[in-house]
């Protein structure tokens, strides 16, 4: 799920040395209203498909981890995230019938994703959905700070950009059958995949790729780090 730069970082492999001695940030930020929160469209897992997720996390923990936190910053968190987002994408991994390639290219999860029985992308999903969630480290100064917040709170009026609240919460919980939990993931990651979605070498959402396509770099680097700052408590494993 990865990769190209932006002017105001290098590589994204080498995004886990960058600015180490800027200081770290976290975002204290309210619990989204249950009201704002749409429900799984999945019922709670039984034992047995928690037991078969963990089986197929073990072929994604080099990357990912077995718990579903990343230690680097190429690769997305997968734990606590929304078993919904988590079977969407991995379908999407896939070349759904009648098509000629599948809805979102990466060589490698694409070769993974080909090899999954249906079920099995459920379990898995269900398993990280169920894992605790570890907040990535966050930097990020003040001028980049105010200006994530400022689109991520009310998004870029003379550009016609939304407010990332509005679909992602204000901690960045998301919606379970809709919107991805994005608070807290790396902040190397969000900026790729807003990258990737404005330069349409991500293609299965229309809603972002309209929506990046009228973000700058700089807009994107700095919304990307403030989210990475926040800390979306609610729905959080127990």
């Amino acid at each position: 799920m990865p990769t190209p730069k932006v002017d105001m970082r290098v590589a994204l492999i080498a995004a886990g040395l960058l600015l180490a001695s800027a200081p770290s940030w976290s975002a204290e930020t309210p619990a989204a209203p249950a009201s704002s929160v749409m429900e799984s469209s999945f019922p709670a897992p039984t034992a047995a498909q928690l037991q078969a997720g963990a089986k197929v996390a073990q072929t994604c923990a080099a990357c990912h981890g077995l718990d579903g936190n990343a230690t680097s910053t190429e690769f997305p968190k997968l734990a606590g995230q929304h078993a919904d987002y988590l079977v969407k994408q991995l379908h999407d991994y896939r070349v759904a019938k009648g098509a000629n390639h599948p809805a979102r290219i990466n060589a490698i999860m694409n070769g993974m994703a080909a090899t999954l029985t249906d079920a099995q992308i459920r379990d898995v999903a269900l398993y990280y959905s169920r894992q605790t969630f570890k907040p990535g480290v966050t930097f990020a100064d003040k001028k980049d700070l105010k200006l994530g917040r400022s689109i991520w709170m009310a998004g870029i009026p003379d550009r016609a950009v939304p407010a990332c609240v509005s679909c992602h919460g204000p901690g960045g919980a998301g919606m379970p059958s809709r919107y991805p939990r994005i608070g807290g993931q790396w902040q190397g990651y969000l900026e790729t995949e807003l990258q990737m979605f404005r330069n349409d070498r991500r293609t299965n959402s229309p809603e972002m790729h309209d929506i990046a396509s009228r973000m700058t770099d700089q807009q994107i680097a700095a919304v990307a780090d403030y989210a990475a700052g926040l800390r979306a408590h609610y729905g959080m494993p127990r």
